[in-house]
C-alpha cells in the first residue's frame, strides 16, 4: 500500500468515526432521585385483639346477652358475640371477665338467683367451648336485684333477662 492509499484509508476511517460521533445524542442527565421520606413504622396486624379493641370493635362492644323467658339457653343471634369474646380471651390470656346473670322480677328471689346463675354458666360454657379459659371467667348472679328497666311490660322484662359481660382485667 502506498502512502496515498493509506492516507485515504485513514481519512475514510476518520470520516466514518466522526459521522458516528455526530449521530450519538447526548442524553439529558438523569434527574437526581431524592431519598423517599421515611415512612411511619408499620405495625404488623397479626389479627389478635388488643385491649383497645374492647372500646372500638363493634362485636366486642356488645356485652349483653339476652335470654327468653324462664330459659338459660343462648339464643342463636348471640353466637357471634360469644365467638368474638372467646377470641379476645384466647388472644389476651391475662384478661378476666365477670359474667353477671340477671332475671326479670317474676318468680321468687331464690328462683331468680338460680336462673341468673344458670344464664351466667351458659355464657361461660359458650365462651369456653369457643376457646376461652375457665380460669378467666367468674359467674355472679344478681337475680332480679339489678334491673335495667322497671316497667311491668314484656319489653322491659326482656331487657332484664340477661348476662352482662364485664371485663375486670383487659
Amino acid at each position: 500500500m502506498n502512502n496515498i492509499t493509506r492516507l485515504a484509508l485513514v481519512a475514510a476511517c476518520a470520516l466514518v468515526l466522526s459521522a458516528c460521533a455526530r449521530q450519538v445524542r447526548e442524553e439529558p442527565p438523569a434527574p437526581v432521585a431524592q431519598a423517599p421520606a421515611p415512612a411511619a413504622p408499620v405495625v404488623a396486624d397479626d389479627g389478635r385483639f388488643g385491649p383497645e379493641d374492647l372500646d372500638t370493635n363493634a362485636c366486642l362492644m356488645q356485652r349483653t346477652v339476652l335470654f327468653d323467658f324462664d330459659q338459660a339457653m343462648i339464643r342463636p343471634e348471640f353466637q357471634a358475640i360469644m365467638a368474638c369474646h372467646a377470641k379476645y380471651l384466647r388472644d389476651r390470656p391475662e384478661a378476666r371477665v365477670t359474667l353477671e346473670g340477671n332475671a326479670d322480677e317474676r318468680g321468687s328471689r331464690e328462683y331468680n338467683l338460680a336462673l341468673g346463675e344458670r344464664r351466667g354458666n351458659a355464657v361461660s360454657a359458650a365462651l369456653q367451648a369457643a376457646g376461652g379459659s375457665a380460669g378467666q371467667l367468674t359467674v355472679v348472679s344478681y337475680g332480679e336485684e339489678r334491673p335495667v328497666c322497671t316497667e311491668a311490660t314484656e319489653a322491659c322484662w326482656q331487657q332484664n333477662r340477661r348476662v352482662e359481660i364485664v371485663y375486670t382485667a383487659r
